[in-house]
């Protein structure tokens, strides 16, 4: 399988390096980096580079297809080059996939319209406007369309996938290579969770 993650300026690290990570540990799978042209694309902190060693035009037909969101998705919604990209790569791709606001990307290239879909909480009714139905779950998968909410989601969505691709204790091996066993300190990473007030606080850190 050959999973393809396009990068765009001021991507979300962790929705692009989640689903890389457990991709990249299933044998026999490639993961390419893939943006307008090769080359470093910063991350929405400024602070991270990350290489897309190919362009869209290199690689058209990829297996798996996975768009991260971030800040700047708001910019990236105007950008053709990608929109028409995902739209094409999706006639080969067995799925095309996003995490949080990566969603809106899909929509944007005519792939939600009558689908169930998630993203972020903080942004999800917002799906309605390209004909999605929002969903408030971790994964939401709509035929050969699979959306993921918040940032960390990614890491789920892509073991699911995994799971279903080749089988059940493949996935479980990744799962348990990087020692994904979440025990967070806290119990407020749902807006069903959180103190009062802390929605708005944590919207102000990623706005």
């Amino acid at each position: 399988m050959h999973v393809a993650i396009a990068l765009y300026p001021r991507f979300t690290a962790l929705d692009a390096v989640g689903p890389y990570t457990v991709f990249a540990f299933a044998p026999g799978w490639t993961v390419t980096f893939v943006a307008a042209t090769a080359g470093p694309v910063t991350d929405d902190a400024g602070s991270l580079t990350l290489q897309a060693t190919a362009g869209y035009a290199d690689l058209t037909e990829p297996d798996i297809v996975v768009v991260p969101g971030g800040p700047g998705t708001v910019e990236a919604l105007a950008d053709r080059a990608l929109l028409d990209w995902i739209a094409s790569a999706r006639g080969h791709a067995r799925w095309t996939t996003s995490v949080c606001s990566g969603s809106f990307l899909l929509g944007a290239a005519g792939l939600l319209d009558g689908r169930r879909a998630t993203s972020h909480w903080g942004w999800l009714d917002q799906l309605a406007t390209f004909g999605a139905t929002p969903v408030g779950e971790r994964v939401v998968r709509d035929g050969d369309i699979v959306t993921a909410a918040g940032v960390s989601a990614g890491i789920d969505m892509a073991l699911s996938l995994l799971g279903q691709a080749v089988d059940d204790r493949t996935a479980q091996a990744v799962q348990l290579a990087i020692e994904y066993d979440p025990q967070p300190p806290y119990r407020c990473g749902s807006p069903a969770t959180a103190p009062p007030g802390l929605p708005e606080t944590a919207l102000s850190l990623i706005s």
